[in-house]
């Protein structure tokens, strides 16, 4: 398993990220963090880790800088989220250590919007999308473009969001599922119930991401 800490290189900042590979990894996830998160947010960092176990790479890092975050109105544009998480999954798919591994999405709250956004720029070479928790109805104008399989994973005691993320769903014309994670609320604090957000991201994953490609 390869661990790196990196600085990834955008046209106009540096942010810094942790990217890991492990042996034979069937593909990478980047993790598009919610509002005010980071990339050392507890929560990803436990799905990650999971994530890893099981095969799969992973990339978390930060959308904006420090200075940038300082900014509390930075945290809810998504259109400067979105770019950002271009940039970074194109830097991604350059990168010698990750070159040729397929690249799927994992958006949390409002960073599944982020998520879905990026996915639909991307087309095919996004191999999957899963949110937990999240705000893809903040994506709605983009999500019939998005042609990666999509699962959506709420807390059944999240009911707003379930909502929210019924109408996306509706809008959605790929492969999708919504899963709804019974006694569980908004950032699955409950026993054993993020436990249950990775067992599903890690088995939506494996579904859809495909061996080894080139771009």
């Amino acid at each position: 398993m390869i661990a790196t800490e990196i600085d990834i290189l955008l046209s106009d900042v540096a942010l810094k990220g942790g990217l890991v590979i492990p042996e034979k990894a069937v593909g990478i996830v980047v993790f598009s963090h919610g509002s005010g998160s980071s990339r050392f947010s507890p929560r990803n960092r436990m799905v990650a880790e999971l994530m890893q176990q099981q095969g799969i790479g992973t990339l978390l890092f930060d959308l904006l800088t420090e200075e940038e975050d300082e900014i509390y109105e930075n945290r809810f544009n998504i259109d400067l989220l979105v770019s950002r998480l271009i940039e970074a999954t194109e830097w991604l798919l350059k990168y010698k250590g990750a070159r040729g591994l397929p690249v799927a999405f994992f958006g949390a709250s409002t960073g599944a919007a982020s998520a879905l956004r990026a996915a639909a720029f991307f087309g095919k070479k996004v191999k999957a999308v899963v949110s937990r928790g999240g705000r893809p109805d903040l994506a709605m104008n983009e999500l019939s473009q998005v042609s990666a399989p999509t699962l959506l994973i709420v807390g059944g005691l999240d009911f707003q969001v379930i909502e929210m993320n019924r109408e996306a769903f509706e809008q959605l014309n790929t492969i999708k599922e919504l899963k709804i994670i019974p006694g569980a609320t908004h950032l699955f604090e409950e026993p054993g119930k993020l436990q249950e957000v990775a067992d599903l991201a890690i088995a939506w994953y494996k579904r859809y991401l495909p061996m080894r490609t080139n771009f």
